[in-house]
């Protein structure tokens, strides 16, 4: 390395990415501005510039296929949080009616102070020359654009009784995240993506379930694997809907958070719980329009969408009596569809399935019951769990006998592991009690409303 000379970070190479696009944008606005003011004229577009493939603005334009309009839409959205001068001539004003040109849209920002460009503005750069292209005739072409579908832009409805293009369109912060940082940045939790991604150090092994619930769940692992072959190659896409679609159900604790983790880690593909409380609102048909961003998000991505405790949100509907009964039916009735023409894999976890709506059963591919585990399968957990360095188990512990006493699922064994192991970390040399197992299997049970003597 040159002495003196920083090292180009991945940050530092997108920045410069991005600079290259703005600069590139500033130029079209020029000659677009210069063919509105002289159309005899025809100035040709500017070419967009080759990207760095190593950034995670071509990320963006690579995964998603951009074409030079869909990136000028992008460069214009971009402008206003890096660079907003460059929109400055879009202030231009018409001599003659001592006002901005109607043609340009956007609207004069307030704290802002630049220009905040509008759908009208996105539609009079796109209309020029070979960017141009049919379907951008249609008014609704920006609703329902790939950028905007993807969560990475969003257009403000119009104020009331203008045009509908007179809304803002706007970067989101996921957007932002994305373009700047990559995909595994923007999507931590805490932007507007209502979902975490979720994984496991552990392996099938440690899937402590019957015969009859791994065959279930490996099926779920064939449509990932062959799933795109049956649609295509076999020419079923006329009868099966896209996507897999299943239920896992059973006590906490059976294994199900853990199944979906492992089918993500076997076929290589991200799990996303979703985040109830970042979903679910009291205000009506702001649920709806939090779960089309999650959708719309997901979409298209390959993911594993994972509902944990799915019955707070796919409760059953109820005989509508007030507004808010109405409101609760047609959040369920759009979850259903949304969830039905979803193209991946979304897996719904219950511990209470007669809560939920019975019209969700016949969109299940497979409802899958995680059981608490048989004498066996606990006898295998309890001798797996406590299996480790670093401490000892006194000799009069007897796992066949706990075992068959005890009904507890692998999560409630595995809190009896932590207490346990605290109570014995103190001690010189650790040693795991009896009295400190039992201790805390009473702990455990008694969450339940179980009682040991």
């Amino acid at each position: 390395m040159v002495e003196g000379v920083r090292p180009v970070t991945p940050l530092a190479a997108n920045i410069r990415a991005i600079e290259a696009e703005l600069d590139w944008l500033e130029a079209v606005i020029a000659a677009r501005l210069a063919a509105f003011a002289d159309p005899a004229a025809s100035p040709q577009a500017p070419l967009p510039p080759m990207l760095d493939h190593a950034t995670a603005l071509a990320e963006i334009v690579d995964s998603l296929a951009l074409d030079a309009a869909d990136r000028l839409i992008l460069a214009l959205v971009l402008a206003p949080c890096l660079s907003p001068a460059r929109l400055d001539p879009f202030l231009l004003r018409n001599a003659a009616i001592e006002r901005r040109f109607t043609e340009f849209g956007g609207i004069a920002g307030q704290v802002h102070g630049g220009l905040v460009p509008t759908a009208e503005t996105a539609r009079f750069l796109i209309s020029f020359g070979p960017l141009r292209r049919d379907e951008m005739l249609d008014p609704a072409f920006l609703f329902d654009h790939l950028l905007v579908r993807r969560g990475i832009i969003e257009i403000d409805p119009a104020p009331m009784g203008e045009p509908p293009l007179a809304g803002i369109i706007r970067l989101t912060r996921y957007g932002l995240h994305l373009a700047l940082r990559g995909e595994k940045e923007a999507m931590q939790a805490g932007m507007e993506f209502p979902a975490e991604r979720i994984s496991t150090p552990l392996d099938w092994d440690d899937l402590v379930v019957d015969a009859a619930t791994m065959r279930q769940i490996q099926m779920v692992g064939h449509w990932i694997e062959h799933g795109g072959r049956l649609m295509g190659e076999w020419k079923l896409a006329r009868r099966l809907k896209p996507g897999y679609r299943c239920l896992f159900h059973g006590p906490p604790g059976t294994g199900k958070t853990l199944a979906a983790c492992l089918l993500g880690k076997r076929h290589g593909l991200p799990v996303y719980r979703v985040d109830l409380s970042r979903v679910v609102s009291k205000w009506i048909g702001e649920t709806e329009k939090n779960l089309a961003a999650l959708f719309d998000q997901a979409c298209d991505r390959n993911w594993i969408l994972f509902f944990d405790e799915a019955d707070a949100l796919f409760g059953k509907r109820t005989e509508a009596h007030s507004a808010n009964d109405r409101a609760a039916n047609h959040q369920i009735a759009y979850l259903l569809q949304r969830l039905e023409s979803y193209p991946g894999i979304a897996i719904l976890a219950s511990n209470q399935i007669d809560h939920l709506d019975a019209a969700f059963a016949r969109r299940f591919q497979s409802i899958i019951l995680f059981p608490l585990p048989d004498a066996v399968c606990r006898l295998r957990l309890w001798r797996e769990t406590f299996c480790g360095d670093g401490f000892t188990l006194a000799e009069d512990i007897d796992f066949p006998a706990i075992a068959s006493t005890y009904p507890l699922a692998g999560g409630a064994i595995i809190n009896v592991l932590r207490h346990a192991g605290l109570m014995a970390a103190p001690r010189d040399p650790p040693v795991v009690l009896r009295s400190d197992i039992l201790e805390a299997i009473r702990l455990e049970m008694k969450k339940d409303g179980r009682h040991v003597i």
